[in-house]
């Protein structure tokens, strides 16, 4: 990930001596699992823990050499170790070591990004509440419908990312599956035993069935959830974008003190924020193919897919990541134009109440073909000739003799639009 999206402490996860570090942890606690079942000694662990040497140059030195990051870092870190040094990576594998240690990587990632998802949720939560009454024109195809509740739109995000907290717990669960069981998976020079108990100190737990590798789909689920709440945000973004336009204008992005939206044009302000989470959005995607080519492999293991997680893997984290600090301060600080919501109404003539003045007239007995028909050509000639549309239907004979203006009146409030507000509401515990 390029440093201009790469932010602590999700960033911090993925430097080279972190990995080392992480490898080390897994052999550690083998040893302790040895060390448990009388396997090694008492204080092995001590001794490995006190001479473990990780110097990134000098690991980066010898795999010159030999050609084997795994092998390069197991010289590295055992060169000053004495007799405890037999107990470092007995019975493993490459796979046994890496694969764990990139369960424990996207575990912590994970939860930063869980925890950076919770308070968004808590910022449309607030932004929810804020503007639970405030009427705005909902759209359709891009297109005047009829008026709702801004904070419904909002409300609306937040179910979303309500979700996307339930996939991500459940997906985190299943990433945070680690495997000690040697060359091709059967255990034959290490028991499951240790497995079992080495991976429960890393807070982990063994796959039911791994080969030489951990299962990829169980990757996969979690880049899929990356890409789901990148979608999700996404379609935050792009409703905010079109608020934006300035014949539109209706919500803003913030605009800082000094900020500048174009190089040549002063007057210029731009929703970058939204645009960059739309092209991230996008990111977050493209990851999800390689999460799914990864999951094939040549038997019980290749290493096709080592590469392709190298960049990637950290890549989607810290992008959903920089998604999620983007959009908490783009939702805090929203610009919401309540004067621009109303004056919307006037630029579609009031058509948006066409519905209710439809329904009217089914209720006083009108057939609904008629019904539609007669407030169509009212509501076409308005748009024509850009007139209001309630004068059209005040002055309509077939619509009067039916109904009386007093109540053509009633149909053009919109408080109508919003008695069921509070239920929706409701369902959040709001």
């Amino acid at each position: 990930m390029i440093e201009r999206y790469s932010l602590s402490p999700i960033k911090d996860i993925w430097g080279l001596k972190e990995q080392y570090q992480r490898w080390l942890e897994v052999e550690v606690a083998v040893v302790r699992a040895f060390e448990e079942k009388n396997e090694a000694p008492k204080g092995t662990v001590d001794k490995i823990l006190e001479k473990a040497n990780i110097n990134v140059e000098k690991i980066l030195d010898i795999e010159k050499v030999v050609d084997h990051d795994v092998i390069a870092f197991i010289k590295g870190v055992t060169e000053n170790m004495g007799d405890e040094a037999r107990y470092f990576h007995k019975g493993l594998t490459s796979s046994d070591v890496v694969d764990t240690a990139w369960a424990l990587a996207m575990k912590r990632a994970g939860e930063l990004i869980l925890e950076k998802l919770e308070k968004y949720a808590d910022s449309l939560k607030k932004l929810a509440i804020k503007h639970k009454y405030t009427v705005t024109v909902g759209r359709s195809h891009g297109i005047h419908a009829e008026p709702t509740s801004f904070g419904l739109k909002i409300l609306s995000f937040l179910a979303e990312t309500e979700r996307n907290i339930e996939r991500l717990k459940t997906s985190i669960k299943s990433i945070s599956t680690g495997k000690i069981s040697g060359a091709v998976g059967n255990y034959a020079n290490i028991s499951p035993e240790i497995e079992t108990l080495a991976l429960s100190y890393l807070g982990l737990t063994p796959a039911k069935v791994s080969t030489q590798v951990v299962p990829r789909d169980l990757h996969s689920e979690f880049f899929n959830t990356l890409a789901l709440m990148g979608a999700g945000i996404e379609r935050m973004a792009t409703e905010i974008r079109h608020l934006q336009k300035t014949e539109v204008l209706e919500a803003q992005e913030p605009f800082k003190k000094g900020q500048r939206g174009s190089s040549a044009m002063p007057h210029k302000k731009n929703p970058i924020i939204c645009e960059r989470l739309t092209g991230m959005a996008r990111m977050l995607r493209s990851y999800t193919v390689s999460g799914f080519e990864n999951i094939t492999l040549w038997h019980e293991r290749d290493i096709s897919h080592s590469s392709v997680e190298r960049v990637f893997v950290p890549d989607a984290c810290m992008t959903a990541y920089y998604m999620l600090e983007k959009s908490i301060y783009l939702i805090d600080n929203l610009i919401v134009y309540e004067n621009r919501m109303k004056e919307t109404f006037e630029k579609s003539y009031n058509l948006v109440y066409s519905q209710r003045v439809m329904l009217g007239l089914v209720e006083k007995g009108v057939s609904r073909e008629v019904a539609y028909k007669t407030v169509q050509e009212n509501a076409l000639k308005a748009w024509d000739e850009r007139r209001d549309f309630k004068t059209y239907i005040m002055n309509d004979d077939r619509i009067t003799d039916k109904i009386n203006k007093e109540e053509i009146e009633k149909f053009f409030s919109n408080d109508y639009y919003l008695k069921n507000i509070d239920k929706i509401y409701e369902r959040f515990g709001l």
